[in-house]
Formats: C-alpha cells, structure tokens, sequence
C-alpha cells in the first residue's frame, strides 16, 4: 500500500472517529469539538518516554492552562475512551507550576502573552505542548493547532518533540504542516 493511500486510510479514520465523537443528535460540530478530538487522537499517535507515567494504571491527563473554551466538550470526548489500559483524565490548570503529571498540555489563546515563559516552565521530557496562537510552535510548542478555509489544521514542530522525548507517528506528521524552529 503506498504512502498515500495510508494517508487517506488515516484521514478516513480521523473523519470517522469525529463523527462517533459526536452523536447524530448533536449540535453541528463548532472549533471547539473539533479539537477535542484532535487531542484524545494526538494520544494515539505519540510514544511517550517510559517515564512520563508512573504506572501503568496512570491516566493520560489532558491539561488546559488558560480560559478553558471546550466548556464540556473535552471531558466528553474522552469520557470512557482508553489509551491500551490507560484511561483519560481532563483538568484544568491555573497556571505552569499545576502542569505536573500532565501528558498533554492544550495551553489556550488567552495565554498568548505568557507563552515564552509557559513553555519555559513545563518539564522537559514526555509533555505534548499544545497551542492556539500566531507563532506557537515557532516558540518552542509542538503542536499549534490553526485555521485555514473554516478547517481546522494544524502544526508540528519536529525539534520541540524531539527535545520533549516524544516520538509522533509519521501517520500524524503527513497531515502536519511541518514548523521546525
């Protein structure tokens, strides 16, 4: 099978699993749902270094710094999902020194002052930093979610996740715009 074709398989999978993430009877998906299931899909495709959990009954914990804007939406999209034998655990963080035991750390547009100093405070080894500002990955974040035409996109800085210690899949990488700073 040619690389294209697994990409299509891939993008297949991501446009069903937003469609499961959403029951029929549901609002029209908005910004918001949208990457919520880019951040339970994220998990997916990142090995973490063995470090990063404590045990293997350790959730993956989502953490949102800044105005949370997924109100419930978050919370739900990951209500009951699993990571093999991991389950997901939504919390929302005051500020960069509440970050411990975050795998991923969705740090919101209200922080966008505060980004350089964030950045600068999260552990260097096993957080996926995740953005929504002008210029977040090129700072040092490693994946900065974007909008182009209504869609929503996003940003991979290679470099942030090599330092980090995360490996992403190539399958994520492809539908990257890649940013390596």
């Amino acid at each position: 099978m040619t690389t294209r074709n697994h990409e299509l398989r891939f993008q297949c999978w991501l446009v069903c699993g937003l469609a499961i993430a959403f029951h029929a009877n549901a609002q029209p998906i908005d910004e918001y749902q949208v990457k919520a299931a880019f951040l339970y899909n994220f998990a997916r495709y990142i090995d973490w270094p063995a470090v990063t959990f404590r045990s293997d009954k350790d959730p993956v914990r989502i953490c949102v710094l800044g105005r949370d804007p997924f109100g419930s939406g978050l919370p739900e999209t990951v209500k009951g999902r699993t990571l093999g034998s991991k389950s997901f655990a939504v919390s929302n963080v005051a500020d960069a020194s509440q970050i411990t035991g975050c795998q991923i750390l969705f740090i919101s547009s209200s922080e966008q002052k505060r980004i350089p100093a964030i950045l600068s405070a999260v552990p260097s080894v096993g957080v996926l930093t995740v953005g929504e500002s002008d210029g977040f990955a090129t700072h040092g974040g490693i994946v900065n979610f974007i909008l182009e035409d209504g869609r929503v996109r996003f940003q991979i800085n290679r470099q942030a996740a090599e330092r980090a210690h995360l490996q992403i899949s190539s399958k994520l990488l492809n539908l990257a715009q890649i940013v390596d700073k």
